[in-house]
């Protein structure tokens, strides 16, 4: 981590999802009364999403898909309800009918610097760079904020410009105006993520930590956390994590890191188990939201799942959707293993 980095405090993790909890709880209850205005309806939508992102619930998901499309029905008219719509659906992968919403959204009077944002998340998603790029630059030159310096900084990081993107990371952290934790540990993952990315391990582990001591509860990070101490050699502090995440989980990804390391060290019995416990939601989830979940699904079949020709499908059907170097790679990695096989 580097020195120049600087330390923000915010607001203690476990208060600030006991509060998250609360909001989504309070909201949801005037929703299912339809007292709800089209703002708080986008805020419930956006606060489910965040949860899921947090928690690691796929459940949330598509709770915040549900309400988004009941908004819509009831007010076909409303912006602000395509808007949610969008970002529901982007978070399951959805990305060209995401866009559409958005499309529509302009057209119902939601202004446009708030669609671009989510029309860059979206373009940098599919692998569309130079979209992404005009759009983020455009908004850093605007107002070079937390936010819009924070996606900048993303997008360099996702194109393997790292040292860009650290210097970018850090003017965004000294523009950070709030108190929220979510925001910063989202950012703090990401670095590690870019660095995991590049096989520096070390940063990796750094950041991912300081999101971790920020959210505690911050399962996405955690999972990640895992994989880099068991490439360090830390693995039975990775498995003891993974564990505890495949039990708490709805998501199959800790399930297939735990079959993983617990096959290469030859504990066969509990990663057939946990195999086994992955295998049966991949197929779930692919069958119920293939665009979200094909790219990791992929990867299973490819290594623990042992079945090549059923990754190749998935892997094909991912790059349909992401024409990203990440889809790209798994893709060739998943082709090679079938002709070698």
């Amino acid at each position: 981590m580097q020195e120049s980095s600087p330390f923000i405090r915010t607001t203690d993790g476990a208060i600030a999802l006991a509060n998250l909890m609360a909001q989504i709880d309070g909201l949801t209850l005037y929703a299912d009364h339809g007292k709800l205005t089209s703002r708080l309806w986008t805020e419930l939508v956006d606060l489910l999403v965040l949860r899921a992102q947090i928690l690691g619930r796929v459940a949330d998901y598509e709770c915040a898909m549900a309400w988004a499309e009941r908004r819509v029905r009831d007010a076909p008219i409303d912006g602000l309800a395509f808007l949610s719509q969008a970002r529901a659906r982007a978070s399951l992968h959805r990305f060209e009918e995401a866009l559409t919403d958005l499309n529509i959204a302009e057209r119902f009077g939601v202004a446009g610097v708030e669609l671009d944002a989510e029309r860059a998340a979206i373009f940098q998603a599919v692998g569309r760079y130079d979209e992404a790029m005009a759009l983020r630059v455009a908004a850093a030159a605007r107002c070079a904020d937390f936010e819009s310096l924070g996606g900048l900084a993303a997008l360099h990081a996702e194109r393997g410009e790292t040292a860009v993107a650290e210097r970018l990371f850090d003017q965004s952290c000294w523009r950070f105006r709030g108190v929220s934790p979510f925001a910063m540990a989202q950012l703090e993952f990401q670095r590690g993520h870019m660095w995991q990315e590049h096989g520096d391990l070390g940063s990796a582990r750094d950041w991912f930590a300081a999101a971790l001591r920020r959210l505690p509860a911050y399962v996405r990070t955690e999972g990640h956390l895992a994989e880099v101490e068991a490439g360090l050699g830390e693995r039975e502090i990775a498995i003891a994590r993974l564990r505890r995440l495949a039990s708490a989980s709805d998501d199959p990804d800790y399930a297939d890191q735990l079959a993983r390391i617990l096959g290469q060290d030859g504990r066969l019995e509990e990663a057939g188990w946990w195999r086994a416990r992955a295998e049966a939601r991949y197929d779930e989830l692919v069958a119920r939201h293939p665009a979200a979940f094909a790219d990791h699904a992929a990867e299973f079949w490819l290594t623990v799942g042992g079945d090549p020709r059923r990754a190749l499908g998935l892997a094909r059907q991912n790059f349909e959707v992401r024409r990203t170097p990440r889809a790209c790679a798994l893709l060739s990695r998943t082709v090679l293993a079938c002709e070698n096989g």
